[in-house]
């Protein structure tokens, strides 16, 4: 399929960050973008910065949270622009740790997101009985505008006793890797994680994630 003809939606696209910056990425390839956000101006915003680069796009104010305004989301899609082939729902690494170091979090987060880690890695077999590759990109710290804020008056010192990385992803370098997961064909059921400070990294397949344990004693 081109990617002239290709319809992708943008979940939290109505930022100014990842979301955004993804759905004019996706745009400027020539996608047709659905931008969905529960912020109706920003996603809005995000439109006219799509349409001003010569794309296309429309808004659908959705709550992912809920399973109604989700179906209806899709269904505008279908009806807009004829279909859905890239679907990018935003996602972070809260999941990851087992247990925290440092105070902070919502309980009920973490859980909605190793649920999402685990359901890419079980619905890997849709690649071979769909043509659905489902992926995950774990990122680190992004440098949008709210983070930045918090992140560059800290002293190098502050950032180590925080637990917080020396440096920040850009969001170029978020757009590209996800970009990459969509349209790379061999990818399916994987989970790319990328500290900060690292190269971005694909979790081993049935690697079971308990690698340095504790002695019981």
């Amino acid at each position: 399929m081109s990617e002239e003809s290709r319809v992708v939606v943008v979940t939290g696209a109505g930022g100014a960050g990842c979301g955004r910056a993804i759905a004019r990425r996706f745009a400027r390839h020539g996608a047709a973008v659905v931008v969905s956000d529960v912020d109706q101006s920003g996603g809005q915003a995000t439109v006219q910065h799509i349409e001003h680069d010569g794309g296309r796009a429309a808004f659908f104010q959705a709550d992912v949270r809920s399973e109604q305004p989700v179906k209806e989301l899709i269904s505008f899609a279908e009806t807009m622009f004829g279909g859905v082939n890239v679907l990018v729902n935003n996602a972070s690494i809260s999941a990851l740790w087992h247990g925290r170091k440092t105070p902070g979090g919502i309980p009920g987060y973490d859980v909605a997101k190793a649920g999402m880690i685990r359901m890419t890695t079980r619905l890997a077999f849709l690649a071979a009985t769909d043509g659905i590759r489902v992926n995950c990109l774990a990122p680190g710290w992004i440098g949008t505008d709210a983070v930045r804020q918090y992140w560059e008056p800290l002293t190098p010192e502050e950032r180590r006793a925080r637990n917080m990385p020396s440096r920040l992803l850009t969001t170029d370098q978020i757009v590209d890797v996800v970009v990459r997961l969509a349209e790379d064909r061999s990818l399916a059921g994987r989970i790319l994680v990328w500290w900060s400070e690292d190269e971005p990294r694909f979790i081993e397949w049935g690697d079971r994630g308990y690698r340095d344990l504790a002695e019981f004693v």
